[in-house]
């Protein structure tokens, strides 16, 4: 005897009258498997990149942008493939460090492809969305997070060995979006320069790491002294007046070349900050007006001027952070 058909009915015992889902109920469940499908991309792309790298600063103005475009490039320029994650929405300043202002994103297929920098830096950004460079973004925080996501799970980074990721100043809720969404952060790099208010918040941002479960891979101490240069017949003393009425000396060489460093916004506290809380101190940054220009015109000081001191600098900070890389972040603060 062949088997009967099983039917399925609503609740009611009759399919007369059984209305599908309703428009809002519609948008709910599109809104759902695209908020999957986006989760699963976001896993995919996290199995890609090699080394994710946060960046943060916990007051604005510390240079923590030039840092960001800095790292990316000091690690392309060892023949890294990098790329640059803007998560400053309503600021955002990297692509015109990068010599991508103007420029639009690409979609293809609804996948976004970011824009090429210097030495091949991907880089996505809010900035490429505005029509009006000069247009403020207003938004409420479950619209940013929204881009945010987007940001990480639609577009087509490919193969990628570093991405270092720049925040806006604060712990607010772009850095706890991407630490939720994007699997495997590598770690943070806290950005400060030395003087006492910048310090008071990138202490802020060292705590906020255990509520990011993310592990701290240092401290970076930006401005950290601009150097004075001269030439004078050798063998003379040149005495320059300094911050804080202090008077420092230098004697010229057999050149007649001279240096003198000058502590603006005072010396060591970036340092001493990383020992106080037991994180590894990765290195400073000099005070460069050529950044200045730099970041004007579209060209970093890694880019223009690729064997100088800057550079040299960003090497080195580059170096420590792969040392932390290398032994698992061991050395950093690592909330479990």
């Amino acid at each position: 005897m062949a088997d009967s058909p099983v039917s399925i009915n609503p609740p009611g015992g009759s399919d007369q009258g059984f209305e599908g889902p309703s428009p809002q109920e519609q948008k709910q469940m599109e809104q759902a498997f695209a908020q999957m499908k986006r989760k699963m991309s976001m896993e995919e792309i996290g199995r890609k990149i090699k080394h994710k790298i946060m960046v943060l600063s916990g007051k604005g103005g510390v240079g923590k942008s030039t840092v960001s475009t800095g790292l990316a490039l000091s690690l392309a320029q060892q023949g890294h493939t990098v790329g640059i994650l803007d998560i400053d929405i309503t600021g955002p300043n990297v692509p015109k460090m990068m010599g991508l202002d103007g420029r639009r994103l690409h979609v293809e297929n609804k996948r976004i492809h970011p824009a090429q920098g210097h030495l091949g830096v991907k880089v996505i950004s809010m900035a490429f969305l505005l029509e009006d460079e000069d247009t403020p973004v207003v938004w409420r925080g479950p619209i940013k997070l929204g881009a945010i996501q987007q940001f990480i799970g639609d577009v087509e980074w490919g193969e990628l060995d570093y991405l270092v990721i720049d925040f806006p100043p604060g712990t607010s809720d772009e850095p706890l979006t991407v630490a939720q969404s994007l699997p495997d952060i590598d770690g943070m790099v806290i950005v400060t320069t030395p003087q006492q208010v910048a310090l008071l918040d990138s202490r802020k941002s060292i705590t906020f790491s255990e509520s990011l479960k993310v592990p701290v891979l240092g401290v970076v101490e930006n401005m950290s002294g601009f150097t004075v240069n001269g030439n004078t017949a050798p063998g003379t003393q040149v005495s320059i007046a300094g911050p804080g009425g202090k008077t420092l000396s230098a004697t010229a060489d057999e050149k007649g070349d001279f240096s003198v460093t000058l502590d603006i916004f005072k010396e060591g506290g970036g340092k001493d900050t990383a020992e106080e809380f037991g994180v590894p101190f990765l290195g400073a940054l000099p005070f460069d007006p050529g950044f200045v220009r730099g970041g004007d015109d579209g060209v970093h000081r890694i880019v223009s001027e690729p064997e100088g001191p800057s550079a040299l600098a960003f090497a080195k900070v580059v170096a420590a952070i792969q040392d932390q890389l290398s032994d698992g972040a061991d050395s950093g603060l690592e909330i479990i």
